[in-house]
């Protein structure tokens, strides 16, 4: 734990130094927050580095249908930390790392209890849980506001049971599977340079484990149920009241269809899907350091969908 907590510290004061730095240039020269949309790709040279950090709670999902039902409140925080830098001439292939740390806080508790960092094995888990090698690419010369960006997630937190499995709280980090995402982006700026559409399509796909499969010695909450596709679609419409700020809305359909194994090992219907919408604002601090806030809302949801709510923060760094 002490180690996670020294990873978000390093890369904390490596935000504070490059908003420094940025500061004693200070060349104000463009727009990052308008310009590198996750459609565009960077420069042979260039690097980006994102940190953002997200933290969902609910009080309620769907019963197996559609019915909302009230739940004892589940916390999760997840920060993500992404690293690209370009490598080619033509700034059409990117390629970098991803990696997760989560802390979760569940049977009840405070949402502030997933900054504790603690690991229960029961009702408070937290560690880095997943790295993801990634590459980017803009496929069409003549497109350059289309791109996609491939990731492969690697579990890479210790397999361990329930503390005490007899309480009726799951124990739960992340999902212990390895998986497969492609997102899909494109974007188009329009009226004048204030207002701009972005969409995305993703395309995960989960590696799963028969849960019936697990050693009783394993945390079976953590596998999925066979293999699944995660595919959420979104929107976000941005307006720029200046080259430097904007603020957004925005809405995403998401289906996680099961493949294999469409039911899970007690009956149920694996496969969910949930809409939420959402609004946020990003404001380029410096030249290299952009911040972005966001709130994102579940309002409806089948088969067991949370409908809790989304408060996120972000740290960007563009140089």
């Amino acid at each position: 734990m002490k180690l996670t907590q020294k990873m978000l510290a390093v890369v904390s004061i490596a935000f504070m130094s490059a908003a420094v730095t940025a500061q004693e240039e200070e060349e104000q020269s463009g727009s990052n927050i308008q310009t590198f949309t996750p459609s565009k790709l960077l420069k042979k040279g260039q690097w980006d580095i994102k940190f953002f950090n997200s933290i969902y709670t609910q009080t309620e999902q769907t019963d197996a249908g559609s019915e909302k039902v009230d739940i004892t409140r589940q916390t999760f925080f997840t920060n993500t930390t992404e690293i690209f830098t370009g490598i080619s001439n033509t700034s059409r292939i990117n390629v970098g790392f991803i990696f997760q740390v989560r802390s979760n806080a569940l049977n009840g508790q405070s949402p502030l209890d997933v900054f504790s960092f603690e690991d229960n094995r029961n009702d408070r888990r937290s560690g880095l849980s997943t790295i993801a090698p990634s590459i980017r690419v803009q496929p069409f010369k003549n497109i350059g506001n289309f791109s996609f960006t491939s990731s492969f997630f690697i579990p890479v937190f210790e397999d361990k049971a329930d503390a005490a499995a007899d309480d009726g709280v799951d124990s739960f980090l992340d999902q212990r599977s390895f998986a497969w995402d492609t997102k899909f982006f494109y974007d188009r700026t329009f009226g004048a340079n204030k207002w701009q559409l972005f969409t995305e399509i993703d395309f995960k796909f989960n590696f799963g484990d028969n849960r019936e499969n697990v050693a009783n010695d394993k945390n079976s909450s953590e596998r999925f149920a066979g293999d699944s596709l995660f595919l959420p679609i979104s929107a976000f419409l941005s307006y720029f009241p200046s080259s430097k700020s904007t603020v957004f809305i925005n809405a995403q359909q998401a289906f996680l269809i099961g493949i294999d194994n469409p039911q899970s090992a007690g009956g149920e219907n694996f496969s969910q899907n949930g809409t939420q919408l959402g609004f946020g604002a990003k404001y380029q601090v410096t030249r290299v350091v952009n911040l972005e806030a966001s709130y994102g809302k579940f309002v409806r949801g089948e088969s067991f969908q949370g409908l809790g709510q989304t408060f996120s923060l972000g740290l960007r760094a563009l140089f």
